[in-house]
């Protein structure tokens, strides 16, 4: 529990200090909530009076920056000082660097930074205790730095034929100019949750051909219209306000009814039956998860309110805002598999991982971007736990489908069966990977393990030694070479 002072030490503004008291809600939330509602305001505002046709390329990326920086300091006062530092140090190695080094040197200095930032708050801040917490705009900088960094080396660094396709069609031809690094950096839509979107999306988006090239992929002759359509967004942002409704009173009122913490208590450890704890393990992790849906929903409706995030009609002439969507409800809840879980959840963080990690590892591509993963959360002893868990529990899943998932395939009745083992099997899985990540510290997390008798560890490295497997080395992914070879036969 936060002590009575805890709200007023915070580096941001306190001007809503009072709404915070009347809910009784610590000021840096309060702040960020405001922040982002003014955003989504300011989002109509930019997409209706700001619009390409009214406004240039320049003055719109120079106020989406301004709008940008203005709620970066109202939340974190003079801590958003290291978001800036970060940005402006890594646009001076964008510009320096050599063409080969460029994006190892943008890779290091910002995950570095980061990681100094992380490790401060560890000692200052007293394991979240206190409030303004900056890591999260850090974090997502760091995101666009690294992505940005490599796109640049593979439009100006790499040969055409050693890039996948993702790599090529996402490549950047040339650096960019301070005002756009900037804008792709700094701007009001993504600067306090994300999402990290591609810089060539981003600069599409402010040029106004965001929404026209995906329009040109369709024959909309075809669909018997005589000129192209104008997708509004709006329906897309009410269905996602009326989201973040529901999962903000979700959490609100399942949060305070069931604490993670109670995991580790002892009287809950020595008398609930461990079938019962798993039971409240799955509640409690539930409770949490509507705090994020809520951030990363109102985020991507802020993107769509702005008029960026379409992605492209589908078969039946829907138009989908969802290219800045960090996640899928549904297909987490109903997540029959680690993979699948984890593809659904944070999905910006997994592209950007997958991009700058998983597709250029050479060797362990699946424990390198675990690791990976990790260091950029954060230096909690408790986020290590959580993602060297993960990686024996994927691995394993992973084994179990390839040796027996073509068995349950014969029948419906057998598909049904192995769909609600494996949902309930990855439910709890995940469960007990992540609930570390949200205890924190070393002492509470082995507790906690303990507590569950280590099970889904020694099941994860029995199986592992078990089943046969690939070689961590070895992946499904395609060569370059291969990929071109592919595209030639289209």
């Amino acid at each position: 529990m936060r002590d009575a002072g805890v709200a007023h030490r915070t580096t941001g503004s306190t001007l809503l200090q009072p709404l915070g008291e009347l809910f009784n809600l610590p000021l840096d939330q309060v702040n960020f909530v405001a922040c982002q509602l003014l955003a989504l305001l300011a989002a109509f505002w930019f997409r209706i009076y700001l619009s390409p046709r009214k406004a240039s390329c320049a003055v719109r990326h120079a106020c989406a920056t301004m709008f940008g920086i203005y709620f970066a300091v109202f939340c974190f006062g003079w801590y958003s000082l290291h978001i800036f530092i970060l940005v402006l140090l890594s646009y001076a190695i964008m510009t320096t660097a050599s063409t080969p080094n460029l994006h190892r040197y943008s890779f290091v200095a910002a995950m570095g930074y980061l990681t100094l930032c992380q490790i401060s708050r560890i000692y200052i801040f007293n394991y979240g205790i206190l409030s303004t917490d900056f890591s999260g705009p850090m974090m997502i900088i760091t995101q666009k730095v690294t992505t940005l960094a490599f796109q640049v080396h593979d439009g100006i660094g790499r040969r055409v034929e050693d890039l996948t396709s993702e790599q090529l069609r996402l490549a950047v031809k040339g650096r960019p100019s301070l005002l756009e690094y900037l804008s792709y950096h700094l701007n009001f839509l993504s600067i306090l949750a994300g999402p990290c979107s591609n810089f060539r999306d981003y600069i599409a988006f402010i040029e106004g051909r965001h929404v026209h090239m995906k329009l040109l992929e369709v024959n909309w002759k075809g669909k018997d219209y005589d000129r192209l359509p104008e997708p509004s967004p709006n329906g897309a942002v009410i269905h996602k306000l009326c989201l973040t409704v529901v999962c903000l009173i979700i959490f609100l009122t399942l949060s305070k009814a069931f604490p993670l913490s109670y995991i580790v208590d002892d009287t809950f450890i020595n008398e609930a039956p461990i079938l019962s704890r798993f039971v409240y393990l799955y509640i409690a992790s539930q409770a949490c998860k509507p705090k994020y849906y809520f951030a990363w929903i109102l985020a991507d409706a802020v993107n769509n309110a702005a008029g960026y995030g379409f992605r492209g009609v589908d078969k039946m002439g829907n138009f989908h805002w969802d290219l800045t969507s960090n996640l899928n409800i549904w297909n987490i809840e109903s997540a029959t598999s680690f993979k699948m879980y984890i593809d659904n959840w944070n999905i910006q963080t997994a592209t950007w991982l997958k991009g700058v990690c998983y597709d250029r590892a050479p060797r362990y591509p699946t424990v390198l971007t675990f690791l990976l993963s990790a260091l950029w959360h954060g230096v909690y002893p408790g986020y290590y736990f959580t993602f060297v868990t993960g990686i024996p529990i994927m691995l394993a899943a992973r084994a179990i489908r390839t040796n027996f998932r073509h068995y349950f395939l014969l029948s419906k009745p057998r598909k049904v069966a192995y769909d609600i083992i494996t949902w309930i099997a990855t439910q709890l899985a995940i469960c007990y990977t992540v609930a570390p990540f949200g205890l924190l510290a070393v002492e509470p997390s082995i507790k906690f393990y303990k507590s569950m008798y280590f099970c889904f560890h020694i099941a994860s490295l029995l199986l592992l030694l078990i089943l046969p497997t690939k070689a961590l080395g070895q992946t499904q992914k395609k060569t370059p070479q291969n990929v071109l070879n592919h595209m030639k036969m289209q």
